[in-house]
């Protein structure tokens, strides 16, 4: 009930505009939201492509964090970062449950992630990526990420 209530609220206000580089793609109820981001910046490692996130919120949204990953079509590729897997997972702690406050929020977490992004200076996968692909049986939020990057 808490997070339907809080989500039409985010909603509602992302319905009436978002900050640049971020657009509402689906959103057709509370358990998952599609979302489109891009680097404004001129990041030559992202220019000109345009990123999808899928949101899926518990019923505990926003006490608990959502589970945020890139995901990959035709049109959408999952970006190059020491942080970000091929398979779409995302290491970042704002999305784990030490890092996550209920503060934070839908725009929130796609401005943290352009913002990774944008100061990205390497066209990398995480060290381990294809083993951790291949191997990772856990959902995002139940992975115990060790967060030892100071320039995230």
């Amino acid at each position: 009930m808490f997070a339907t209530k809080r989500l039409g609220k985010e909603l509602s206000k992302m319905q009436s505009g978002l900050p640049n580089g971020i657009e509402l793609i689906k959103a057709d109820d509370f358990k998952e939201w599609l979302l489109d981001i891009r680097v404004v910046d001129a990041n030559p490692i992202y220019q000109g492509e345009v990123y999808r996130i899928k949101f899926m919120f518990s019923p505990n949204y926003p006490i608990e964090a959502p589970e945020v990953v890139f995901v990959q079509d035709e049109s959408h590729p999952i970006p190059y970062h020491p942080h970000i897997y091929s398979n779409g997972i995302i290491c970042l702690d704002l999305l784990d449950r030490t890092g996550w406050s209920p503060v934070h929020n839908v725009e929130s977490v796609c401005i943290s992630l352009q913002s990774m992004l944008t100061g990205n200076t390497k066209k990398e996968r995480p060290p381990g990526d294809e083993n951790f692909v291949r191997s990772n049986t856990q959902r995002p939020r139940d992975i115990n990420f060790v967060f030892h990057d100071p320039h995230v």
